[in-house]
């Protein structure tokens, strides 16, 4: 026996982007940057003018920290105290033409201000960086393998449990000069 369906409207996502983005203290400016969106597009959605694609609505959820689902659900839904975020949430900037990639750790509604990182190196890659913003430190702690640092003229190696701390408001390069994969963690502090 068929089901039939009493309303074939699609979801109206607006109230529950806006009221999750405001919940967060982003501005439609921050979350347009977080998510890769354009801010008249984050507009159209919330006054109901526009219905995202199904990729859009997975960039808004990665960048608020929801699953999907309640972004196109217009249940208010109880806050868990322990969010677990799934591997396949987790958005990774691949640098394959690089040999890197970069998985991002952090809530998106910190970045900006407080980023962290998983970075992985093939033999040879490397990340390469121009200053960040006047003030902006980072700190990279190598879990696998060997990092060279690079930081404006001076190079220096950091090894399998040790920690480089430097201003990132110089161009910087972070490179995997051995013969095996390296992986590390880096945070960004930004003023």
């Amino acid at each position: 026996m068929s089901k039939t369906l009493t309303n074939n409207a699609p979801p109206e996502v607006g109230a529950t982007l806006q009221r999750l983005r405001l919940a967060r203290g982003l501005t439609l400016e921050d979350l347009s940057r977080i998510a890769g969106v354009s801010k008249s597009m984050l507009s159209q959605i919330e006054r109901e003018k526009a219905n995202p694609t199904i990729a859009i609505t997975w960039r808004l959820a990665n960048a608020l920290g929801v699953e999907i689902g309640e972004l196109l659900s217009s249940e208010v839904r109880a806050v868990d105290l322990i969010r677990v975020v799934d591997p396949h949430e987790t958005p990774t900037l691949p640098g394959a033409h690089a040999g890197y990639s970069l998985r991002i750790l952090g809530p998106m509604d910190l970045a900006g201000k407080y980023e962290w990182y998983e970075l992985t190196l093939a033999p040879g890659g490397e990340m390469a960086s121009q200053a960040h913003d006047p003030g902006t430190k980072e700190h990279l702690t190598v879990i696998t393998g060997t990092i060279e640092l690079e930081v404006g003229t001076e190079k220096k190696k950091i090894k399998h449990g040790g920690t480089a701390r430097y201003p990132a408001d110089y161009d910087h390069v972070i490179r995997n000069a051995g013969k095996t994969e390296a992986k590390a963690l880096l945070v960004v502090v930004q003023r």
